[in-house]
């Protein structure tokens, strides 16, 4: 299973993330996903999850920052267009990014969904993992990691991961 996400100069480009256009912004946060293209998938796939995390956030904050999580994507959708956190939010179902937990009073429109990388101290690497399971999960949107984790248990046919570096 292979992934693959366009950069510019080796890094996620700058509309996903911190230097996004005020039109891809919300309450401070870059809210327009990146393109995935996914390929060369097992047979019986029948859906598909991603998990987007930066595991370079703990020495800032204290843990990885989860930015993304989707699942019961189908398994037709191999390429993944820009914005499809926003412009096709009916087609699958997306989990809580961190800013669930680590805001206070956060706006509940930042806190499922994508939202893109801001790293404030040095370029991160930011992992993308997507899976090919056997059958759609039973999540609903809103759906924490850790219920991705227990829902995906034996379903996952394989995964692939890829980095993909923003900078500060």
């Amino acid at each position: 299973m292979k992934i693959s996400v366009p950069l510019e100069n080796g890094l996620l480009a700058d509309e996903y993330g911190k230097y996004a256009p005020a039109s891809a912004m919300l309450a401070d946060h870059p809210i327009k996903s990146f393109p995935i293209t996914v390929s060369d998938l097992p047979a019986g796939t029948k859906t598909l999850a991603l998990t987007f995390v930066d595991y370079d956030s703990t020495p800032v904050c204290g843990f990885t920052w989860i930015h993304w999580l989707a699942a019961n994507i189908p398994a037709t959708m191999t390429d993944i267009p820009a914005n499809a956190s926003q412009d096709l939010a009916d087609q699958f179902v997306q989990g809580r990014n961190s800013n669930a937990g680590a805001l206070v009073n956060g706006d509940p429109q930042i806190i499922t969904g994508y939202v893109g990388p801001q790293p404030p101290d040095q370029t991160h690497d930011y992992t993308l993992r997507v899976y090919a399971l056997d059958t759609a999960l039973p999540l609903k949107n809103g759906y924490w990691l850790n219920e991705f984790i227990h829902a995906a248990h034996g379903h996952i046919l394989d995964h692939g991961k890829i980095d993909l570096p923003n900078r500060a």
